[in-house]
């Protein structure tokens, strides 16, 4: 017969979880945390798009901008640790931004190589200034 240790399958105690946290802690680096940030954002961005079968009903169009802005905050400090892997990335931000511009019917402007969305061509300038520059109570630096 075999002693069988009492705590066999008892859940773990506190100083086990604090002693596997800090061994976490010292094996991971910020980077892995700023990476693992940036896919799940872009995984959360997608489902509250409802892009994945089966999430429709989660839309939030709120929440996948944020999740938009969060990403492309974040990419620039992990893409030169993930060199070529930056580009699925970005590639993934580019497909999230589409789908939240077809749902919101905004128009986006073209992502540079930089991930910053490019600045949006001027509307043109109708002759002889708009009804507010006209009457003169629109100030035009210059005029």
């Amino acid at each position: 017969m075999t002693a069988q240790d009492p705590n066999a399958g008892a859940p773990p105690t506190e100083e086990e979880l604090r002693a596997a946290y800090e061994a976490e802690l010292q094996r991971i680096t910020v980077d892995d945390v700023l990476v693992q940030t940036v896919v799940s954002l872009l995984n959360l961005g997608g489902r509250r798009a409802g892009l994945a079968p089966g999430t429709e009903q989660e839309r939030d169009l709120d929440q996948v901008r944020s999740a938009i802005e969060g990403v492309r905050a974040l990419l620039p400090l992990v893409e030169p640790q993930l060199g070529p892997d930056a580009a699925q990335l970005r590639q993934a931000l580019s497909q999230l931004q589409l789908a939240y511009a077809r749902l919101t019917g905004t128009p986006r402007a073209p992502q540079g190589s930089g991930g910053a969305s490019a600045p949006a061509e001027p509307a043109p300038k109708p002759e002889g200034g708009g009804p507010a520059q006209s009457s003169g109570r629109l100030w035009v630096p210059g005029q």
